[in-house]
C-alpha cells in the first residue's frame, strides 16, 4: 500500500494567523499518525510564514511514523536537518519567496549541487528524495545526483485530471517506468486530492508514498480530520 504523509503546513499557518498555540501542531501531528497516516511532512520556508523551524524541533521527538522535511537545500535547511536527522528530507528548487512549490528540479543543471547534498544526508541514513516534474531525462539524470527516490510533481496531472485522466497520467506512468529502471523510489505529491488520487495510485502500483497537505486539510473542515484521514487511506486501499 502507498503511504500517507500529511503535511502540516496549514495547521502552522492557521495558528500563526492569530499567535499563541491554536490549533496545536503537537498536537495535530500526534492525530493525525493516531488516526492512520504513516507519516509527517513539513515543509519550512525562510519566511517562517507556516512552519517554523522550532517547529521542526519539536516534532522531532513526537512523530512515531516517517518524518520527512521539504525545502530548497539552504545553508540554513542543510543544517536543520543535519539536527533533526528526519527518515527522509525532500529537496525542492523553490525561490525563497515562492508561494508554493512550482517545479520540478533540473537534474541535468544541477546535478553536482544536488550531489554533495544527498551524500552529506546519506551520510547520516537519511534517505533523500527530489522533486522532479514527468520528464524522462530529469529522472534519468536524478539518479547521477545520488538521490535515493525522486518525488513526482503532480500538478499538471491534477489539471488535466477532470477532463482527460489518460492524458493526465501518461506522463507519470513513463516516468515511474524510468525511476523504477533506474532504481529510483516513487513519491507524488501536490494537488492530489480524494477526487484524482485513486486513478493516480491505481495507474503507478510502483508508488511508495504520497504527501498530501492543502487538500486534505480542507477535506478535514467538512469531514473531520480523522474522518478525512480515513477517507485517503482508503482511497490508496
Amino acid at each position: 500500500m502507498t503511504k500517507l504523509s500529511v503535511n502540516i503546513n496549514k495547521i502552522a499557518t492557521l495558528r500563526n494567523a492569530r499567535g499563541g498555540n491554536l490549533p496545536n501542531l503537537i498536537q495535530v501531528a500526534k492525530d493525525c499518525e493516531k488516526f492512520g497516516a504513516q507519516g509527517i511532512t513539513v515543509h519550512p520556508r525562510p519566511d517562517s510564514r507556516h512552519i517554523r523551524y522550532e517547529d521542526v524541533r519539536n516534532l522531532k521527538h513526537i512523530v512515531s511514523t516517517e518524518f520527512n522535511i521539504e525545502g530548497y537545500p539552504s545553508r540554513d535547511f542543510i543544517d536543520l536537518v543535519m539536527e533533526v536527522k528526519p527518515h527522509q528530507v525532500t529537496l525542492v528548487p523553490d525561490a525563497p519567496k515562492a508561494l508554493t512549490s512550482n517545479n520540478g528540479w533540473d537534474t541535468v543543471k544541477y546535478q553536482k549541487f544536488l550531489y554533495g547534498i544527498c551524500q552529506n544526508f546519506k551520510k547520516e541514513e537519511i534517505r533523500t528524495s527530489i522533486f522532479v516534474n514527468p520528464d524522462l531525462l530529469m529522472i534519468r539524470n536524478a539518479k547521477f545526483c545520488g538521490t535515493d527516490r525522486i518525488e513526482l510533481y503532480t500538478e499538471s496531472y491534477a489539471v488535466i485530471y477532470p477532463n482527460n485522466p489518460e492524458k493526465a497520467i501518461e506522463n507519470y506512468c513513463l516516468a515511474a517506468q524510468e525511476a523504477v529502471q533506474h532504481g529510483l523510489g516513487i513519491n507524488a505529491g501536490h494537488d492530489l486530492n480524494l477526487n484524482n488520487l485513486a486513478y493516480f495510485s491505481k495507474s503507478i502500483p510502483q508508488l511508495l508514498e504520497v504527501s498530501i497537505g492543502h487538500a486534505l486539510i480542507c477535506d478535514a473542515l467538512y469531514f473531520g480530520l480523522e474522518e478525512t484521514i480515513r477517507r485517503y487511506l482508503e482511497v490508496l486501499r
